[in-house]
């Protein structure tokens, strides 16, 4: 009875596992579609990234309440309590990366409708979404594969991709200072970098909360060097 019990346990932890693993496939879906949108102007599909957010929203609902019975039913503990600890974690960054994705898609329906003088130039920003992206995809196999090596590698991402977006920063107010019909246009930019800085942060949290899974540390709020030692002592 004891081990039938036990084998059910463990595949009501895989199967939320396996729904976190669904939504950040939806959510790295939005985000892809997003970009490609700003980068076609296409505003249908501007509308179809900002209607797939309930999605998210509904998702992040049905497994936070899977794990609240799993913790009201099973009283896990050990690391099995630190995995559903991680999963609705996870999914509230995964949320709220769904969040940043719809933001995008608005901004860039506000861009692409409006009348402007000059067509928006988005390269620096398709970079900085490319490198947000490789961040939650390599996050959620770090959360696949138990991976705690993971969060060093993305917390020296994460740096990078706030450098871009400080760099893009500047351009566009040496835009708006040399040519104030540019203004409005470069603040609804900021915003959409902006969202995809916020992206690379709920990226690295993720991967943060891997390490917290699987070797029971919390490495939230500490410098890359103590990240190192951390993430790789056994």
């Amino acid at each position: 009875m004891a081990e039938h019990i036990s084998k059910q346990f463990d595949l009501e932890l895989e199967t939320i596992r396996t729904r976190v693993l669904q939504m950040g496939g939806l959510v790295e879906q939005q985000i892809r579609s997003a970009i490609d949108a700003l980068m076609a102007g296409d505003i249908a599909r501007f509308d179809k990234v900002i209607a797939e957010d309930a999605m998210v929203n509904a998702m992040e609902v049905g497994i936070d309440d899977d794990c609240q019975h799993i913790i009201a039913r099973r009283q896990p503990a050990a690391s099995d309590l630190r995995m559903v600890i991680t999963v609705v974690k996870t999914i509230t960054d995964l949320e709220r990366i769904g969040d940043e994705a719809s933001k995008i898609a608005r901004m860039g329906k506000t861009i692409y409708q409006a009348e402007r003088y000059q067509v928006p130039r988005f390269r620096e920003v398709y970079k900085m979404a490319e490198v947000a992206l490789a961040m939650l995809r390599r996050a959620l196999d770090a959360f696949a594969r138990l991976d705690a090596k993971a969060a060093l590698e993305l917390a020296e991402e994460d740096e990078r991709l706030d450098e871009d977006f400080s760099s893009e920063l500047r351009q566009l107010i040496t835009f708006m200072m040399e040519d104030p019909r540019t203004i409005s246009m470069s603040i609804d930019t900021l915003f959409i970098s902006k969202a995809i800085e916020r992206i690379g942060d709920h990226a690295k949290n993720i991967s943060e909360y891997v390490v917290y899974l699987v070797k029971g540390k919390d490495i939230r709020h500490t410098s890359i060097e103590e990240k190192k030692r951390e993430a790789l002592d056994d």
